[in-house]
């Protein structure tokens, strides 16, 4: 018997964490944080009681509590190269960074990365007598869906991913073989992505035209995977005007770099960080706000990071462009700025003069393609589904209930499920 038990991530965005139960031993999916209005953390699980971590990626809503198993614990963690890297640049920033009371430190961190254990994808890994595999992801480079086969039952966790091929990553890897559950994600249950090929060049035409004009497009994104995928998607449509690229964009950049097989197109990849210029002291952040370029800078939710001194020289005049390119969560600094053209300067709400345009650049599967996912699942077994705000997990549960037959539902967090 597999028994799963939800400790975060169910209808929200954050806090992704599941405990799965086989063959006397515990294995946990992902153990991460809410980066709401304030840092949310998943249902405790004691160091004692788990055998394995697994981490889908290295994104905070993922991976930012797990160190806190590490404060006397010495469980192994695993997963495909660059996670941990880039798992490590992101905690240190979030214990830096934070003002709010954390249940671990940096000490922490450095005894979790010492139990890193680095796998490849597809090779199987022994639990006891469970086998776990992990499968390429598509989502950000590393990333991974998790296969659990224990007691003649399989399990796959989907975790973050994407069945599309973008210019950094290949996609998803699927065709799963029959499944007794299916724990996925739903975070673009109710849209469905446009054409990858035309937004790229809709976005590449924008920001030469605001360029060409004498104005300044800044990009707030993802330091880790979204600012990459511009800086690639900008070489692969020849962008031929000054693109700069700042803040924790550049450690990642550096990473990825040791990592060229986690790429899709290593050469494209090497070319792109060639052509931007990389910010390394404040008179370039300066002289960068006041050329005619394109500014490629976390953090993308607006919270924190080079783009919020960006925001101030940019967004006061009309001639340039703020291009939101990432997944803005309700609440945050950029999802009022998508909504409501507003943004807090220096604890005033002000209205923006440049000119605001979200471009979906996702990293997640959109409606259609969670769909199709859902069709190629055998009829036996459950979904279980998570990681989606605004009513999604329930919307695609219910579509998977009552088009397809499958016995789906989203789940509360602290519900146990047994297979």
């Amino acid at each position: 018997m597999l028994r799963i038990r939800f400790l975060g991530g169910c209808e929200e965005v954050g806090r992704s964490a599941i405990s799965v139960q086989c063959e006397n031993r515990s294995i946990l999916l992902d153990y991460g944080v809410m980066m709401d209005h304030e840092v949310g953390f998943p249902v405790h699980i004691p160091p004692k009681e788990i055998d394995a971590v697994f981490l889908s990626h290295a994104h905070l809503d993922h991976t930012g509590s797990t160190p806190i198993f590490y404060v006397t614990g010495k469980i192994p963690v695993y997963g495909v190269e660059p996670t941990f890297r880039q798992t490590e640049l992101l905690i240190k920033d979030f214990i830096n960074l934070t003002g709010y009371y954390l249940p671990f430190e940096y000490l922490d961190l450095q005894s979790m990365m010492e139990h890193c254990v680095n796998v490849p994808y597809r090779k199987e890994i022994m639990v006891g007598g469970t086998k776990v595999t992990l499968l390429n992801a598509g989502h950000i480079p590393g990333s991974s869906q998790v296969l659990i086969e224990s007691d003649g039952k399989r399990l796959l966790y989907t975790g973050d991913f994407n069945a599309s091929q973008t210019q950094l990553l290949q996609g998803a890897q699927q065709g799963y073989g029959d499944l007794d559950a299916i724990i996925i994600e739903s975070t673009y249950a109710d849209q469905d992505h446009p054409d990858r090929g035309e937004m790229e060049e809709t976005f590449v035409s924008r920001v030469r035209e605001v360029v060409e004009k004498g104005g300044t497009v800044l990009v707030p994104s993802f330091g880790v995977g979204r600012s990459q995928e511009i800086l690639c998607v900008l070489e692969a449509h020849h962008f031929d005007h000054p693109i700069f690229v700042d803040g924790m964009a550049l450690k990642a950049n550096r990473i990825l770099a040791d990592y060229p097989g986690s790429l899709r197109d290593p050469d494209l990849f090497s070319r792109a960080m060639r052509r931007a210029e990389w910010i390394e002291q404040w008179n370039d952040r300066r002289r960068a706000a006041k050329t005619p370029c394109v500014i490629v800078s976390p953090a993308g939710m607006l919270k924190g990071g080079a783009a919020i001194f960006y925001m101030e020289s940019v967004s006061m005049n009309k001639k340039n462009a703020v291009f939101l390119v990432s997944f803005q969560i309700p609440g945050t600094p950029g999802r009022i700025l998508q909504e409501r053209g507003q943004f807090m300067f220096r604890g005033k709400m002000r209205k923006v003069d440049a000119s605001v345009e979200k471009f979906d650049f996702s990293s997640h599967c959109g409606r259609q393609e969670l769909r199709q996912t859902l069709s190629g699942v055998n009829k036996e077994a459950k979904v279980l589904v998570v990681h989606g705000s605004e009513g999604n997990c329930s919307n695609l549960a219910s579509w998977a209930s009552k088009e397809i037959g499958l016995n789906a539902q989203a789940p509360k967090t602290g519900q146990t499920v047994e297979l």
